[in-house]
């Protein structure tokens, strides 16, 4: 039997332009990432969100036949999906956000179906924290492994209500600004320290195109982004990374340091491919083999030998 995912999370459509071209329509959200990630992982990956009646079929029917578990997912009928525009600046890692519709967002109450309760891992991607913390109460007991996304708009606005939630989860993944801010501390060692002090026993702090930093077990992990010829479109990059650390920690029975560090090399990987066109297209077309090649160049991109007879200091 395969062991079980449980992802809480947005399925959207967004607009994107970037300084190499533009898309009106296009299918996103956080879960629908990560979701598309975890499919690459022989794990059973069930989907709490929730959507409106102008949701295509097909966008549905793609993550039903990559075996992603939709029953969780709520379609209100009359209302419209949650829609977000972006432009993104020429550097591409700064983006300004031109529209956002909570839509059927905006009263979402999750439901996690009865055979997800017992879920090994839950997947807790970015919302509400009274959101995330009623799919929490809904679990039978606490999972074996809980992963935790939030950003700066819940730390500024619903800060006690994201303390709750954080004092409860194992990992918690955020970008270096949102440490900083959750912490009250510059540097990133010190931020760990505090956030650890939470309640999560790991977290993963992110760094855009340098990278990430696993803390935890009073130890440190460093991994560089996978470097890509040209980024086309970043929307999508910290959900694949969710995806394919939360597909590593489903995967197995043991879930430790030497675990997460390898669900940062995948998430990378997954992370790598995502930019690479613009929405989920480069995520669908990723193969076995694709990652294992990729993985492999990762290594080699960070593999070094010091010999101390020969390097004398």
């Amino acid at each position: 039997m395969k062991n079980k995912l449980l992802v809480i999370g947005t399925m959207a459509y967004d607009a994107i332009e970037t300084p190499f071209d533009k898309v009106d329509r296009i299918l996103g959200g956080a879960a629908t990432y990560i979701a598309l990630a975890t499919s690459k992982f022989d794990i059973d990956c069930g989907l709490v969100s929730v959507i409106g009646d102008d949701f295509e079929a097909s966008d549905l029917q793609l993550l039903k036949d990559l075996d992603v578990d939709v029953t969780g997912v709520e379609q209100i009928k009359g209302e419209k999906s949650f829609f977000w525009s972006g432009k993104y600046h020429d550097n591409m890692n700064t983006r300004t956000t031109v529209d956002t519709q909570l839509n059927v967002l905006e009263n979402f109450t999750p439901n996690v179906p009865e055979s997800y309760r017992n879920a090994e891992v839950m997947m807790i991607g970015n919302l509400h924290p009274g959101v995330q913390l009623t799919a929490l109460k809904q679990m039978n007991g606490k999972p074996k492994f809980v992963v935790l996304d939030t950003m700066n708009f819940w730390m500024d606005h619903f800060r006690s209500t994201l303390d709750e939630v954080i004092s409860k989860v194992d990992l918690i993944t955020i970008n270096d600004e949102e440490a900083r801010q959750l912490s009250e501390e510059h540097s990133l060692v010190k931020a760990a320290e505090k956030i650890h002090a939470m309640g999560p026993k790991y977290v993963i702090i992110k760094k855009g195109e340098h990278g990430a930093i696993l803390f935890g077990e009073g130890k440190t992990f460093i991994a560089p982004a996978f470097p890509i010829d040209q980024v086309i479109d970043p929307t999508g990059a910290g959900d694949s990374f969710a995806g394919g650390i939360s597909g590593v920690l489903a995967n197995t029975d043991t879930i430790n340091f030497e675990t997460l560090k390898m669900g940062i090399i995948y998430g990378s990987v997954l992370a790598s491919f995502t930019v690479e066109e613009f929405g989920v297209n480069a995520l669908l077309a990723v193969t076995s083999d694709s990652i294992k090649d990729r993985i492999e160049k990762f290594r080699e991109l960070t593999r070094f030998e010091w010999n101390e007879k020969q390097n004398k200091i």
